[in-house]
């Protein structure tokens, strides 16, 4: 079983960069939320602790632990990110010269495909999670480490966006629109929520550099 965190950073690109399609957009998108929760913690603790910045320790305290949370299980994001695209490709080469193979190969397809798109809407929710605790610990946290948490804010909303795109073309490519309605609901709201968390903090690390 491929375990991405095992991998140097050169031989993850060396497999982004091969023509097979795992690792993909969704997994590159669970390992950028991991630098940003790395990134995120790294400037709660230049901040906790430290007299200057004791403004910012309890921001600092809340977004180290929901960094740490989101920094645990984007391994297992990726991974299994992986694993489900295998897994819809694997669906696609099953057996279809008989009716009842095609029923079978036709509901295989439509469970491995809805699973394919219910890992990264994991990744997006937990992107937007993380990016709910970076407004505060941009503006009461380590200032010589605000363009850090700016940065931190860029890769959990690619990891965001990225996520979503891989949510929506595997559900567009089921045919009952009933199959995942939850996801198709909340994927815009998620969106929305991430663009405006953004536009904030980047607002405030541009504030405070410029200060």
């Amino acid at each position: 079983m491929m375990d991405w965190m095992r991998y140097t950073l050169e031989d993850f690109q060396t497999a982004l960069e091969s023509p097979s399609p795992t690792p993909g957009g969704g997994t590159a998108s669970a390992v950028a939320l991991g630098q940003a929760s790395a990134l995120t913690i790294m400037v709660c603790n230049l901040t906790l602790g430290k007299d200057k910045w004791i403004s910012g320790w309890d921001a600092a305290e809340r977004a180290n632990l929901e960094a740490k949370q989101v920094m645990s299980i984007t391994g297992d994001l990726a991974n299994r990110d992986s694993q489900s695209f295998d897994a819809v490709m694997k669906s696609f080469r099953l057996p279809k010269e008989s009716e009842s193979e095609r029923e079978i190969r036709k509901k295989k397809i439509v469970e491995a495909t809805l699973y394919a798109a219910e890992v990264p809407f994991e990744t997006a929710k937990h992107a937007v999670e993380l990016l709910r605790t970076m407004p505060e610990l941009a503006k009461h946290g380590n200032g010589n480490a605000v363009s850090d948490i700016g940065v931190a804010s860029l890769l959990a909303s690619a990891a965001c966006k990225g996520a979503i795109f891989n949510v929506d073309i595997n559900l567009d490519s089921i045919s009952d629109k009933e199959i995942g309605f939850n996801m198709r609901n909340l994927t815009p709201k998620i969106l929305e929520e991430c663009s405006i968390l953004s536009r904030e903090i980047m607002q405030i690390v541009r504030d405070r550099i410029n200060s």
